[in-house]
């Protein structure tokens, strides 16, 4: 691992993901000149948020966190390792690199993916499409990305695996935290089956600020993200506007599916609580891609 790959190690341990900042940096100047600037005092503006990061990185040393990856069955990749997701660069806050568990060739899967998700409290309705979906990608070759929630992520993971697929899940926390804990035997099927990604630490907790953030890395991963069932205001459609953001493309597999289902999501009102029915016939899955 070279200094540049050492520097972003030591980064994703100090500095929370997601930073619009943060990644600038790093994308303009290489995270090896910020490491240096940091430790030199060039970003002290006084603040909490460097404060934290500094104390935080008297902590840390590249060969602990190296253990501590390789221990939890991890391996980190970083932008020059040769399995790195180019799609995930697209994002304007891209993280500084990725803990993965599971076979690393999985990753080139990524490829020809497409992420469902929803909500954790969904219809019979929901679920049973979610699954079905997510079967019908994997027997289609595609592999099935989510986030390992319960609802419509369990489903869309176990549909893909019913069918004999990849599935792919995307941590809100460390590869040896994953949330949320009665999903434990889903997680070890995923990672027997697929991969588990994340950008913390083996042993960070996820919080709620971390669903957001990972949620963008669930949309630029996969090629186009399918919302079957949310609420109004929820991570899932948040996902949805990222996925709409990178201008990911509509795969012709999922045209045929939503054809052959002639359903869609229904919106939660005030939460995942009540649901807004409506004519199935009219309705259409979310995607991530403008209408064209």
């Amino acid at each position: 691992m070279n200094e540049e790959a050492q520097a972003r190690l030591i980064l994703l341990n100090s500095i929370e993901p997601g930073s619009l900042f943060w990644s600038g940096e790093v994308k303009k100047n290489g995270a090896k000149k910020v490491l240096d600037g940091i430790y030199a005092g060039f970003y002290d503006d006084g603040e909490d948020e460097i404060l934290k990061i500094k104390d935080r990185l008297k902590s840390i040393n590249v060969e602990g966190a190296i253990s501590e990856i390789s221990e939890n069955e991890g391996q980190f990749i970083y932008p020059e390792h040769e399995l790195w997701p180019e799609q995930i660069n697209d994002l304007g806050n891209p993280p500084f690199g990725l803990i993965v568990k599971g076979e690393l060739e999985y990753l080139k899967c990524l490829n020809q993916s497409i992420s469902i998700v929803g909500t954790r409290n969904p219809t019979n309705y929901g679920t049973r499409i979610a699954s079905d979906f997510a079967a019908g990608l994997a027997d289609r070759d595609w592999a099935v990305v989510s986030g390992g929630a319960l609802g419509i992520d369990s489903a869309a993971h176990l549909g893909a695996i019913a069918a004999e697929g990849l599935t792919i899940g995307i941590l809100g926390g460390g590869i040896s935290k994953p949330y949320p804990l009665s999903n434990s035997r889903l997680f070890n099927e995923i990672e027997s089956k697929g991969l588990l990604i994340s950008e913390v630490m083996p042993f960070e907790r996820a919080r709620p600020e971390r669903f957001l953030t990972r949620n963008r890395l669930i949309a630029a991963l996969a090629r186009c993200t399918i919302v079957v069932e949310a609420a109004f205001r929820s991570g899932s459609l948040r996902t949805a506007r990222d996925a709409a953001e990178l201008l990911r493309i509509k795969p012709t597999t999922l045209n045929e599916m939503i054809k052959r289902y002639e359903i869609g999501p229904r919106r939660k009102k005030g939460g995942d609580g009540s649901e807004e029915r409506g004519d199935r016939s009219s309705t259409r899955t979310r995607q991530s891609t403008p209408a064209t």
